[in-house]
């Protein structure tokens, strides 16, 4: 096999955005992500980072999340979007907080059905793209 047949063999066939379900999965995703972090206490420092009202960043994760997943570029599209490493700039981001964002991340994934495979797959480039955030 040549280097870039083998190179091209674990790249799946399919983008994460179809993996989880399209729109309706990745909504139940991002929902059941913002159940966890409210209701676990060990998500507290997460949590506190965000306002009062949930809906509005629970819509811009799941536009971030729609192109970052390789479905439509959502949040790129915004002409409100800002930066999405400045617009966690004022926000202590440290290896606590990157693995409470992780840990609920990874719970939203297994209840709502993810399989393993898909939950393996997704677990690497998730804990790439959560301690890019880290800032402390």
């Amino acid at each position: 096999m040549s280097q870039a047949a083998e190179k091209t063999a674990d790249v799946p066939a399919i983008s994460a955005y179809k993996m989880v379900g399209g729109e309706a999965g990745l909504r139940r995703i991002v929902n059941r992500f913002y159940e966890i972090m409210e209701s676990d206490p060990e998500a507290a420092a997460v949590r506190a980072m965000h306002g009062v009202n949930l809906e509005p960043v629970k819509e811009r994760l799941f536009e971030f999340m729609s192109g970052w997943f390789g479905g439509p570029p959502l949040y790129h599209q915004r002409t409100d979007r800002r930066c999405i490493v400045s617009a966690h700039a004022a926000f202590t981001i440290d290896a606590k907080a990157r693995d409470q964002w992780l840990s609920c991340m990874r719970k939203a994934l297994r209840d709502c059905g993810m399989p393993e495979a898909v939950c393996d797959y997704l677990d690497a480039p998730m804990f790439r793209l959560a301690d890019f955030f880290r800032n402390r």
